[in-house]
């Protein structure tokens, strides 16, 4: 008998499941066309860390795109957005995070990297970070 191994029963996926967020709420990472999703896809180590940023940042973040399903991530394709097909946020490995000003985005970079985030996009007025174990920096202008 082949048995699957879910996500909330993955050690190294998901450490820190049980204890509490101070700063999110699961339901901010919900992909908009399916309403509980944040919290049965998010990666917890990662919205864990997020959530340590934010502390560290004395800023908000207001998480505009978490978890998405395939198809709201073909939607957003068609309506023109820069998308991967191999996106992070298909994982529940990525976030993007509202920047409305220099100051905050500072900040909240800063922060990500002190948590040891290390794959950032910035866009005009956001921030995307995600888990791949590369270096990097890039834009969306």
């Amino acid at each position: 008998m082949c048995r699957i191994k879910k996500w909330w029963n993955d050690p190294q996926r998901n450490m820190t499941i049980r204890s509490e967020l101070k700063y999110f709420k699961l339901s901010e990472f919900d992909s908009p066309d399916l309403p509980g999703s944040g919290k049965d896809n998010m990666n917890m180590d990662f919205v864990h860390r997020l959530d340590q940023a934010r502390s560290l940042s004395g800023v908000p973040f207001k998480i505009t795109s978490g978890f998405r399903t395939k198809e709201y991530n073909l939607d957003l394709e068609k309506r023109g957005y820069k998308i991967s097909k191999k996106s992070q946020h298909l994982k529940g490995n990525a976030v993007d995070i509202s920047t409305p000003d220099s100051s905050s985005r500072y900040k909240i970079l800063k922060s990500l990297m002190n948590v040891g985030f290390t794959s950032f996009g910035l866009g005009e007025s956001f921030i995307h970070v995600d888990t791949r174990s590369q270096e990097v920096v890039w834009d969306y202008y």
